[in-house]
């Protein structure tokens, strides 16, 4: 019997490629696939499939917040175009992965690992400490790499922003922003983009749209249907409404 799997990933073309590429092995049957992993997360639930293919960087929900949010844990095959120093965690822990662009030859060695595990031939992975592990690397290699000052655009001159200055990062109407007490400068980057590239010890994503400086975090109080708002310390006493699935990680990172 085909193993029943799932497909997660938010890049339309990439999900749409994979599809067809498992489709035409004929060795696992799809019962469903999403490009938001909010939804993607629910229908899990319902379907109970016997592994996903799982991409990481996804807005609203990372790959591996999805996993952490589910009451039964499947077989997963992450689909990823992180660097090897975060891969190492994959291979320790008998999870395999696919790097983008996927290759034939790639998933062929994906799924003969996906069904020796399925089958009772391998072990299975042990996830809880497989996001550990990949956390930790994440976070140190942002530590390494997150950089100190950010450049804005202002016609033909470049200005650039110290990051202890920026309360939040924003996106509206197509542009992301850098708040800070002065003025709100355009930044030539999406808010995933500087999500992956901020050093998470200072800013963290509250919503699809958001990203805060810790430091400027003045207070957090509950509002209405269950959710919480977050008020800064900047000159407009700025309140951002906190996305309910980003709730647990804000409260981790102040403390809470």
């Amino acid at each position: 019997m085909s193993l029943r799997v799932y497909l997660v990933d938010d890049e339309e073309l990439a999900l749409r490629r994979l599809h067809r590429l498992l489709t035409e092995t004929a060795r696992v049957e799809i019962v469903g696939s999403a490009t938001d992993p909010v939804q993607a997360q629910q229908e899990i639930e319902l379907l109970a499939p016997d592994a996903l293919f799982l991409d990481i960087q996804m807005p609203e929900l990372t790959g591996f917040q999805l996993l952490a949010g589910l009451a039964q844990q499947p077989l997963v095959i992450f689909t990823t175009a992180y660097d090897q120093y975060a891969l190492r965690a994959f291979e320790v822990n008998s999870v395999d992965y696919l790097l983008k662009p996927i290759d034939d030859a790639m998933l062929d060695r994906a799924l003969t690992k996906l069904e020796r595990m399925a089958g009772g031939e391998a072990p299975r992975p042990q996830l809880a400490q497989l996001l550990q592990q990949v956390s930790a690397a994440l976070k140190s290699q942002s530590q390494v790499d997150a950089p100190q000052r950010i450049p804005a655009r202002i016609g033909e001159r470049v200005h650039f922003l110290e990051l202890a200055r920026i309360s939040h990062f924003y996106a509206e109407d197509k542009l992301t922003y850098a708040a800070t007490a002065d003025k709100n400068w355009v930044i030539d980057k999406t808010i995933t983009d500087l999500e992956q590239k901020m050093d998470p010890a200072r800013f963290v994503r509250v919503h699809r749209s958001t990203l805060v400086n810790l430091a400027f975090v003045d207070e957090l109080y509950p509002w209405f249907g269950g959710r919480m708002i977050v008020r800064l310390k900047d000159p407009k006493k700025t309140e951002i409404t906190v996305a309910r699935e980003r709730l647990k990680e804000l409260k981790e990172r102040l403390g809470l």
